[in-house]
């Protein structure tokens, strides 16, 4: 992608200054208004330092800034941080902090808060912190408006992983004494955002009040942003064609009625806003239970699964088939390629069915082979629910019995994440700006880590894919990264620990009387300090 290219092109090798003007300049907004965004499944969750769930930022992006932010271009802005300088060698960053920035309690925010919000939270418990700022060694702080990240290797993609959506910087002073994992402000965020937690009523809705101190002058100019949890999806739909909410994304619309709101005069549906993060669903295998431990059967499910049916049935357009963890939207960069084991061949079920045979699971007399069981929760949209039965037909035709077992958000997750106690799951887990924060944690050993979310569950890991991703992760000649990430695609489609089906394209659905509404590659999980309403 020559976007990436060029933004990491302006920030490693020689020292470069990232001269960041400010973005959101005014022009005719209005003050006033509230805007309902639609969102389900309610967030388990605010604390966004440790649960990647994509209903949280969808709140706590409103709430927590980052230290920068990035558009569409996917190029840094300045958020906390005016600017940035890399190192000549790549193992530092310097970065100039914002005066005058408080929290919503009214206390400063200084270099300490960056200090400890990435040495003390989200390196050890956020999910991709994990992997993304292992190479992190320390945050020196040499004044309260200085942080120099001190590197043990280059990593050009840490600039790319700042955005209060993804690495929220939250108060010192509140989050620094206590366990993180189980604080007693998780739920009561305090951060430096445009909106303030006013109020969570459980099942029902959030409230977010406009921060009258926010740092950007004269923004926020919405009131309020409130979140409501609706859990029937027709019903979401009246809401917003009655413009009694304003605003839904992330399969909150269903796919098929989405195309209809497109043609309501009062409704903008779009695509964008999603750019950073190319979702690939997935049909993850636990390779450490049988039969899913061998490759000729995880291979024979991938061969049975009709993408394309998928695609055109469940997605109703709004993606593609998809051919591994790392996204197509990488081509442009040279770090995709789909010159991999392809499953999609027209003898598929013959192959899967031969695949089956050799693994010694001949059919029986009712023309079972076995019988399994496919986790999900339809709570992040009908879509999983009906994937899931998709899945559940094509694998009947080769003789594997499917049960579904569909469960709220926190059983799942504690089930496939904690427990690991599962069989096969449907999991979709975004690229991000670059394969090192999104892909990783899907097939690299370090995340292999029970208890941390949307992490490698299939615990899979071999030692050349470690080594591949660790080689890519540090170099900096694209060409040379290219490379690397080819030979990972083709062994990881090889070994298939997961049957990857389609690369999501979500729509967002909107009233035409909100203005700025998607301002950003993080769309939904922006924190919409310049939207305003038109009225």
């Amino acid at each position: 992608m020559p976007r990436i290219l060029a933004t990491f092109r302006a920030v490693i090798g020689t020292a470069v200054i990232a001269s960041l003007g400010l973005t959101g300049a005014a022009y005719a907004q209005k003050r006033g208004g509230t805007l309902v965004q639609l969102t389900s499944p309610e967030p388990p969750t605010l604390a966004s330092y440790m649960n990647t769930s994509f209903a949280v930022p969808q709140v706590t992006g409103k709430i927590y800034d980052g230290l920068l932010e990035y558009d569409f271009s996917l190029k840094p802005q300045p958020s906390l941080a005016e600017s940035f300088t890399v190192a000549p060698d790549g193992k530092s960053i310097t970065f100039k902090l914002r005066h005058g920035v408080k929290f919503h309690d009214g206390s400063p925010f200084t270099s300490a808060d960056v200090q400890f919000t990435f040495m003390d939270v989200l390196k050890k418990v956020h999910p991709r912190g994990i992997g993304a700022l292992r190479e992190l060694e320390a945050v020196e702080t040499p004044d309260d408006y200085t942080a120099v990240f001190k590197l043990s290797n280059p990593a050009p993609y840490i600039v790319m992983a700042l955005a209060g959506a993804d690495a929220p910087i939250i108060p010192k002073h509140v989050f620094g004494t206590g366990d993180i994992r189980n604080h007693p402000n998780a739920n009561k965020p305090i951060g430096t955002g445009p909106f303030k937690l006013v109020e969570w009523r459980k099942g029902e809705f959030i409230r977010l009040d406009r921060n009258p101190d926010y740092w950007r002058p004269g923004m926020p100019y919405l009131d309020r942003v409130v979140v409501r949890f609706i859990p029937d999806a027709s019903t979401r739909t009246a809401l917003l064609e009655k413009g009694e909410a304003h605003l839904a994304g992330y399969g909150t619309v269903p796919f098929a009625q989405a195309k209809r709101l497109a043609g309501n005069p009062n409704i903008e549906v779009t695509t964008k806003g999603y750019e950073m993060f190319s979702i690939i669903e997935s049909i993850t295998f636990n390779t450490k239970r049988k039969p899913f431990d061998n490759v000729k059967v995880r291979q024979a499910i991938s061969y049975a699964i009709d993408r394309q049916f998928i695609v055109d049935n469940v997605y109703f357009g709004y993606a593609k088939a998809a051919t591994g963890q790392i996204s197509s939207n990488f081509a442009p960069a040279g770090f995709y390629t789909n010159q991999v084991k392809n499953y999609a061949v027209p003898d598929n079920l013959a192959i899967a069915n031969k695949l089956l045979d050799e693994a010694g699971l001949p059919k029986k007399d009712n023309g079972i082979r076995f019988e399994t069981t496919l986790d999900t929760t339809a709570a992040y949209g009908e879509y999983y629910q009906r994937s899931a039965e998709v899945v559940q037909q094509n694998l009947a035709r080769i003789g594997i019995k499917v049960n579904i077992r569909s469960e709220d958000v926190a059983t799942w997750l504690n089930r496939v994440f904690t427990q690991y106690d599962f069989d096969m799951t449907e999991v979709g887990l975004a690229n991000l700006a670059d394969p090192v924060l999104g892909a990783y944690r899907a097939l690299h050993s370090v995340y292999i880590k029970q208890g941390a979310v949307f992490t490698n569950n299939s615990q899979w890991s071999t030692p050349r894919t470690d080594e591949l991703m660790d080689a890519a992760a540090r170099e900096l000649d694209p060409a040379k990264r290219g490379a690397l990430y080819k030979e990972l695609q083709q062994l990881t489609a090889e070994a298939a620990p997961a049957a990857w089906y389609v690369e999501t394209q979500f729509p967002t659905a909107y009233s035409k009387k909100f203005k700025n509404m998607i301002t950003s590659p993080q769309g939904l999980q922006g924190s919409f300090y310049s939207t305003w309403l038109d009225q």
